[in-house]
C-alpha cells in the first residue's frame, strides 16, 4: 500500500517561490504539483525528491504553514526602493556557507596567531566619504595611475582581490551556490555582503554581475568592514534615498574609483557614450560609476543623471544578456580559487595536508568531493 504524506499547499506553493522557479520550471520538475495542491497528496519519496530539488529541508514541509524566513544578517537592500520580502534559498544558502567558511577560517587565524585589523570598524557614517575613501584607496595602493597597468576588467577585477586579501580581508566571487552550477545567484536579488569579524572579515561578490559592477560592489562590501558592519547589499548606485549605511558606503566606493577631483578635470563636457567609455576605461569602473560621480561632482542635474543612468543601465543589460548567452564555462582550477578566496582555501588545504582539519571537512568547506580534485586545486594555489 502506497503511504502518502499531508502537506499544506501553501508550503508547497511557498518551496517553489523559495526556489526561484518559473512556471515551466515546474510543469518540468514537479509536474504533479498541482495534483498535490488539489488534494491528492505526495508520497514520501515524491515529498523527498521534491524537497532535494527546491533545496528546501524537508522538515520545513511538515509545517503548518510556511516560515517566515529572514536573512541572518542585517538586509539594507533597497531594490525597487523595498527591501524583499521573502528570501531565495539560493541567497540563503550563500550566505551560510560563507558564514560557515568565515567561522572555520577564524578558528585558523587565531591559532595562527593573527590579530584584530585596525581598519575594521574604525570608521562611521558620520566621517565624510572622501576621507574614508583616501584611507581606502592609500592602504590598498589602488590610486588611479596603478591601474594603468590592468589590462582588461578581468585583470583589474583580479588584481583588485588581492589587494585587498593582501591586508586581510577574505573576498569570494561567485555566481553560483557553492560549487552547484545549476544553482545560479541572480543580481537582481542582491549584489553582494559582507560579514565583518575583526579577525576575519569576507566579502562576497555576485559573480553574475558584470566585471565592472563586480569592482564597485567589493569596494561598497569593504566600506561596511571599514564600518564594522555586515550587510546584504545591491549597491544601487542611483538611490537616492535609503538606508543610511548603504548611502555612505555608495559614496564611498564612489570615491575610492573616481575622485571627483580628478573626475573634474578629465571630464571632457558632454556626457556621451564614448566620453563615459572613455572615462570607464581610464577608472577601471562601470560607465554607472562615472555617471554617479559626475552627479555627485556637480555636473550633471539630478534629472540628467537619472535620465542618461537609465539608458546605460538599459545599454549594459543588453550587453550582460549577449555576453551571458555566449559563455562556454570556464577552467575549473583558475575560477575555483576566486569563488572560494584564494587565502581561505590555501588555508584549508595547509590545515588538511598538516593533519589539524580532517580532509573530509576540508572537501566540504571547498566545495569538492574528490581528493583528485583537492591534490589539483592545490597545485594550482602552489600549496605543497
Amino acid at each position: 500500500m502506497t503511504v502518502r504524506v499531508a502537506v499544506a499547499p501553501d508550503l508547497l506553493h511557498w518551496a517553489v517561490e523559495r526556489a526561484g522557479w518559473d512556471d515551466e520550471t515546474v510543469d518540468r520538475r514537479a509536474p504533479k504539483l498541482d495534483e498535490w495542491v488539489a488534494g491528492r497528496q505526495p508520497t514520501l519519496k515524491q515529498l523527498e525528491k521534491f524537497a532535494s530539488d527546491t533545496h528546501t529541508p524537508l522538515g520545513m514541509l511538515f509545517l503548518a504553514e510556511p516560515p517566515d524566513e529572514e536573512v541572518p544578517i542585517p538586509d539594507l537592500r533597497t531594490l525597487s526602493n523595498a527591501g524583499v520580502a521573502r528570501p531565495s534559498a539560493d541567497m540563503l544558502d550563500a550566505i551560510y556557507i560563507c558564514q560557515d567558511r568565515q567561522q572555520w577560517y577564524r578558528g585558523y587565524a587565531v591559532e595562527h596567531g593573527h590579530t584584530p585589523l585596525e581598519f575594521v570598524g574604525s570608521a562611521t557614517t558620520n566621517d565624510r566619504p572622501a576621507l574614508v575613501a583616501d584611507r581606502i584607496r592609500n592602504l590598498l595602493n589602488f590610486d588611479v595611475a596603478d591601474r594603468a597597468v590592468f589590462s582588461n576588467w578581468e585583470d583589474a577585477l583580479r588584481r583588485l582581490i588581492d589587494r585587498i586579501e593582501a591586508i586581510g580581508v577574505l573576498v569570494m566571487v561567485s555566481g553560483i551556490v557553492g560549487a552547484n552550477t545549476h544553482r545560479v545567484l541572480r543580481p537582481e536579488e542582491f549584489r553582494g555582503f559582507a560579514l565583518a569579524d575583526p579577525i576575519a572579515p569576507l566579502i562576497f561578490v555576485n559573480g553574475t554581475d558584470t566585471k565592472a559592477a563586480q569592482i564597485f560592489t567589493m569596494i561598497h562590501e569593504l566600506a561596511h568592514i571599514w564600518l564594522g558592519e555586515s550587510a546584504l547589499s545591491d549597491a544601487a548606485m542611483n538611490a537616492d534615498h535609503g538606508q543610511e549605511a548603504e548611502l555612505w558606503c555608495n559614496q564611498v566606493a564612489a570615491e575610492v574609483l573616481v575622485p571627483q577631483a580628478l573626475l573634474r578635470s578629465d571630464y571632457c563636457g558632454e556626457p556621451t557614450v564614448a566620453e563615459l567609455e572613455r572615462l570607464a576605461g581610464r577608472y577601471r569602473v562601470s560607465t554607472l560609476v562615472v555617471l554617479k560621480q559626475l552627479f555627485a561632482a556637480r555636473l550633471l542635474t539630478w534629472g540628467t543623471f537619472e535620465q542618461l543612468y537609465d539608458e546605460e543601465l538599459e545599454r549594459l543589460i543588453a550587453i550582460l544578456a549577449t555576453r551571458r548567452g555566449e559563455a562556454t564555462g570556464g577552467n575549473y582550477y583558475y575560477t575555483q580559487p576566486l569563488r572560494l578566496s584564494r587565502q581561505f582555501a590555501r588555508a584549508v588545504i595547509s590545515s588538511a595536508f598538516e593533519g589539524a582539519t580532517g580532509f573530509r571537512d576540508a572537501y566540504r568547506l571547498l566545495g569538492t568531493k574528490k581528493h583528485e580534485t583537492f591534490r589539483n586545486l592545490a597545485a594550482e594555489l602552489g600549496v605543497a
